[in-house]
């Protein structure tokens, strides 16, 4: 689909939302550039674009916009930064992440979102050693990120806002720092909050099927913590059934595991131990050992000897 069809889609859209356009590019670009793109005008950068579509509920996917070479620098400094935190290596991300600083336009909300994002999720190099921050420091700098774009946000009324996947991303990140902390209301308030959003809003969204499985897992392995069993299944087969339907496998060893976990502190071994061996032989088929260990370390610890793979 050509670029010149995509203002009237949006004004289409964002009325059908209710939507003024102050309201729609809040934190991300000036009600003018809403007005241009919409009047055929002007079209906006690659990210803004990409935002206002995923504000939008609209699956930028099908799109097509130009990019110049600065925009696939960036966007191949972005992509080395995700596949370096994915594999776990910080080293080589936080060097993407420092040439990404460098050429990152101080005024473009969205690239230093993600630059801050990035942060929180690699650490810091301190004295020749890569370290987490202290959670405090890496919340504040979450809040400092999302505040960004959604300078009005609300932890406590995140169904208020307006977001974009990435944005939802970094409001995933504060309710794992707010686990790490030991702060488990908080943190089952906010993935409660997430979910419903997700389901709701982004639903025609292909891509968004990442998120539904990591957001639901998140959610669910925090009810499992404060004894929630039988809502922390309900919610685990929601991200169980989207793992499937959306072809996002990463999250469903651990997903079942949990599920396991759950049933055996409702009593019901058996099919606990049926759910084990599900998440034993789904960790090894796509090689997630991390979930493979932790598979093989809860089941001795909940059976001993007389359950084996």
């Amino acid at each position: 689909m050509k670029t010149y069809f995509i203002g009237d889609l949006v004004k289409k859209r964002r009325k059908e939302l209710g939507l003024t356009q102050e309201q729609l590019c809040e934190g991300i670009c000036e009600p003018l550039t809403i007005s241009r793109l919409e009047n055929g005008k002007q079209t906006p950068s690659m990210n803004t674009l990409r935002v206002i579509l995923q504000r939008l509920g609209m699956p930028e996917h099908k799109y097509y916009a130009l990019t110049s070479q600065h925009e696939s620098q960036i966007a191949d400094l972005q992509t080395e930064i995700i596949s370096s935190n994915t594999l776990k290596d910080r080293k080589r991300g936080l060097q993407a992440l420092s040439e990404l600083e460098e050429i990152a336009d101080p005024d473009d909300h969205l690239l230093q979102q993600f630059i801050l994002r990035s942060k929180a999720l690699l650490g810091k190099e301190e004295d020749g050693k890569i370290v987490p921050y202290p959670l405090e420091e890496e919340l504040e700098i979450l809040f400092q990120a999302i505040r960004l774009t959604a300078p009005k946000f609300d932890i406590d009324a995140i169904y208020e806002g307006l977001y974009s996947m990435d944005e939802v991303k970094v409001i995933n990140q504060i309710a794992c720092v707010y686990s790490d902390l030991k702060q488990r209301k908080k943190a089952v308030d906010i993935y409660d909050q997430l979910l419903q959003y997700i389901e709701k809003h982004f639903q025609n969204i292909l891509q968004s099927g990442g998120l539904l499985p990591l957001v639901s897992y998140n959610y669910a392995r925090e009810l499992d913590l404060v004894g929630r069993y039988e809502e922390a299944i309900e919610i685990a087969e929601t991200g169980w059934k989207a793992c499937v339907q959306y072809e996002q496998y990463h999250t469903l060893p651990s997903t079942v595991a949990l599920i396991a976990e759950c049933c055996h502190f409702l009593g019901k071994d058996e099919k606990s131990k049926d759910y084990y061996k599900q998440a034993y032989y789904l960790s090894k088929a796509i090689d997630r050992n991390d979930c493979l260990h932790t598979v093989v370390k809860e089941v001795k610890e909940y059976f001993g000897d007389e359950f084996s793979f």
